[in-house]
Order: C-alpha cells, then structure tokens, then sequence
C-alpha cells in the first residue's frame, strides 16, 4: 500500500493484532511523523500477545501430549504454554504466565465462537484476580480463536 500511495505512509511492523491495535492507539494526530513512529514502536515493544484454539491433530511438542481437539494456549514467541479441555482453563493459565509485576492492562478478545457470558464471566474472575489491572474484555468475532489476549 505504501509503495501505490500517493500519500506519504509510514509502516508499522507488528506481529500480532494486539500490537497493531496498541500501536494504533498510540498515534497522537498533533505530533510529526518521526515523534508518531518511535512512540508507536515503542508502544508495541511492551504488548505480550497470547492466543486461544483447539488442535486439528494429535501431536507432541516438547514432551507435551496434545490430542486432536484439546483447547491449547499459545503465547507469541513461546509457542504452546498450555493445554486443557476448556478455554477459560487455557486463558487463565496463558494470562497467569504472562503477567508480571509491571503488566497494567489486560486486553481480551472473545471470538466468535465464545459467548459474551462467558466472556463477561471471565472479566470478573480476572478483575478480581488482578485487582490493580485494568481488564477489558471486547468481542473481536475472530474465528478459530476462543480468546486473543493482549497484556501490556
């Protein structure tokens, strides 16, 4: 898009959603291009992203037994963290290894195969778990994908 526009564009390079969105959230329309760019790099430099799904397959990774259709938990960088029969069981263990002591945001995407009861019910176990975090959950329609998780 860069390259066929005649606007001048700056390319932000994420590798997750989680980091697109903070970096998105993180442009100041006041501020010049270069001011723009590095807050918004460095915005995604503190997101850790975590994922939610079901395998399509028996495998073994590490040592870790998977059958088709176990809820595994993937975090960006890690790879599989954990494996368990239901999504809120995988998501509070992914966001239980991915908070730390400087984490103040918690971002979860439900997917379209997650209802919003369930996802409110998981807001309120983990506002009252991480207390001093604030924890938004939202409804990102995404397939395949019970929860995306952003922890920043």
């Amino acid at each position: 898009a860069k390259e066929i526009s005649e606007e001048n564009i700056v390319v932000i390079e994420t590798r997750t959603i989680p980091q697109g969105i903070t970096a998105l959230v993180s442009f100041a329309e006041g501020l010049d291009e270069a001011c723009n760019t590095a807050n918004m790099v460095e915005a995604i430099q503190y997101v850790k992203t975590g994922e939610v799904t079901y395998s399509v397959r028996d495998t073994s990774i590490e040592g870790v037994e998977i059958k088709e259709g176990d809820i595994i938990g993937m975090i960006t960088s890690k790879g599989i963290q954990a494996v368990n029969n239901t999504p809120e069981k995988v998501v509070l263990e992914l966001i239980e290894r991915m908070v730390d002591d400087e984490s103040e945001l918690l971002y979860i995407y439900y997917g379209a195969d997650t209802g919003k009861k369930e996802a409110e019910k998981l807001q309120k176990k983990l506002e009252k778990t991480y207390g001093d975090m604030d924890v938004i959950v939202q409804y990102g329609g995404q397939p395949l994908y019970y929860y995306i998780v952003s922890v920043e």
